[in-house]
């Protein structure tokens, strides 16, 4: 959507005001915005990302077979786990592969989940992305799992454990592959 005003540039404030009850929205470059007087009151407050994220990966206990944070590094863009919490950005698309198992104790902490589980925009619902699906079959897979161990079939809960490793890990690929 273009600029009401300069009808140049591409509107990135929209304003909305009730006067009288009468509703009026405006669609503005930011400097138009700007000539304005409109601005974020948030513009120059730096939001703690990475005060936030050092946090909680200090309170993070030590999880067996996992490498220590010191000690992980992107192989993509060299980029530590350390580093990582310090400045609270990625290096590169392959940094979310290399910190999987230290960020999903983190997003569990602070949404609860490590899984999305909201609604899906619908540029992504279309079947032949498959990302739906493979979403949808890792939940009934981990459905299946709890059930299978609380019936104590454990042996049906190996076989379960393994078939979502595997879908977790060709998830990983395809990702890895788009993402290069």
């Amino acid at each position: 959507m273009l600029c009401q005003d300069c009808k140049k540039r591409e509107a990135q404030v929209h304003l909305t005001q009730v006067v009288n009850n009468e509703k009026m929205s405006l669609s503005l470059c930011k400097e138009c915005a700007a000539a304005r007087g409109f601005h974020s009151p948030l513009d120059n407050m730096p939001f703690p990302l990475a005060e936030i994220l050092s946090g909680l990966a200090a309170e993070l206990p030590g999880i067996d077979g996992m490498t220590s944070a010191e000690d992980l590094t992107c192989p993509e863009c060299g980029l530590t786990f350390d580093k990582f919490t310090r400045q609270g950005r990625f290096g590169c698309g392959q940094c979310y592969n290399t910190f999987r198992n230290r960020l999903e104790p983190i997003m569990r902490k602070i949404q609860g989940a490590s899984l999305h589980r909201g609604k899906t925009p619908q540029t992504t619902v279309t079947e032949d992305s498959g990302v739906s699906s493979a979403i949808k079959e890792e939940e009934r897979l981990e459905q299946e799992l709890k059930k299978a161990i609380e019936a104590e079939d454990f042996e049906r809960a190996a076989e379960i454990r393994d078939k979502l490793k595997s879908l977790k890990e060709n998830q990983s690929d395809n990702k890895v592959e788009v993402d290069k």
